[in-house]
């Protein structure tokens, strides 16, 4: 397969990376996780043995009733930072107070192992998950990807690549499980990289980056520059694999992105809804609001999200 050629890729190892000084707020410096409605907790459980990156925390609810739905928590930080227990989850955390588990995962970074790794490690996630759904209390048959912005694009691909042996390792475990997920929660993601400069131009924002340079957070996660690589650059697409199979998809990003253009979500969503129908995929897009931040937390935004959950099925028992 030619994504095993990327693992070899080195002319990016001179260059470099402008996501070193990133300002605080897009570094995933942010506020604290909030655990106040959090019952139990498993904390730095591997899920495979291949990197010390390869750990999942599980939390569950104060409230409903075991199993609990599963929101599997993905977060961003541009292929190349972030971790499972930083306040950037707090979206997905609200959860708990629903009565939904929450399973943030890390997974191998782009300076660690480019793509696809990282989705290799998030579908092992979902197999474990759902190997060792009754230890600790969860429904391995409501299983919900919710990531931001990096995570987002990782989450969808979770959800449109569940049948695709080229993207899956086994040998990380548990490979008598599949790794399908009922539902995708998509904040922001970027989806098509090959295409976001040229649809910032178009939009008139303006653009934290350049997205096609050689050290862009996304040359740097397909391990080589992505202008060279436009077939390859397909692969980490999750719009190449919709089908009929893909589950319902909630999209929400914000009018005044400057990392992700938003014509990113806009486009997934259509394309998502021509194969799947309008009535499972819903984009949201939030007026004013930029490439995550408080907005993304407010109940109010999130409301209409465990609604479309609730409608699907995937609500908790109580």
């Amino acid at each position: 397969m030619a994504l095993a050629t990327l693992a070899f890729a080195t002319d990016l190892d001179k260059v470099p990376n402008p996501l070193d000084n990133m300002p605080p707020p897009l570094r995933g410096k942010m506020h604290p996780i909030h655990t106040q409605h959090v019952g139990r907790k498993y904390l730095d459980i591997a899920y495979a043995k291949q990197s010390q990156a390869q750990k999942l925390d599980i939390y569950l609810p104060k409230v409903g009733k075991a199993p609990y739905p599963v929101i599997l928590a993905i977060h961003g930080g541009g292929f190349a930072f972030g971790d499972k227990a930083t306040g950037e989850i707090n979206p997905q955390m609200h959860a708990l107070k629903l009565g939904y588990a929450v399973v943030s995962a890390n997974y191998r970074l782009s300076k660690e192992a480019p793509f696809p790794a990282a989705i290799y490690d998030l579908k092992a996630a979902v197999r474990f998950i759902k190997a060792h759904a009754k230890q600790y209390h969860l429904d391995p048959h409501k299983i919900i990807a919710w990531g931001d912005s990096a995570g987002g694009n990782l989450a969808s691909m979770l959800g449109t690549t569940a049948f695709h042996p080229e993207l899956e390792d086994l040998t990380m475990g548990n490979p008598t499980q599949t790794s399908q997920v009922q539902a995708v929660v998509d904040f922001y993601g970027p989806i098509d990289f090959s295409t976001m400069d040229v649809q910032f131009k178009q939009s008139g924002q303006t653009s934290f980056q350049e997205h096609n340079a050689p050290n862009s957070a996304e040359s740097l996660y397909m391990g080589v520059a992505i202008s060279k690589i436009p077939n390859l650059v397909k692969f980490a697409n999750p719009a190449s694999y919709i089908s009929k199979n893909t589950p319902p998809f909630f999209i929400m990003n914000g009018s005044k992105d400057p990392i992700v253009p938003t014509q990113q979500s806009m486009l997934f969503a259509k394309a998502l809804q021509k194969v799947l129908g309008k009535d499972k995929v819903v984009y949201i897009q939030l007026p004013g609001a930029g490439h995550g931040g408080p907005t993304f937390e407010e109940s109010k935004n999130l409301a209409p999200i465990f609604a479309f959950l609730k409608k699907w099925h995937l609500a908790p028992s109580h």
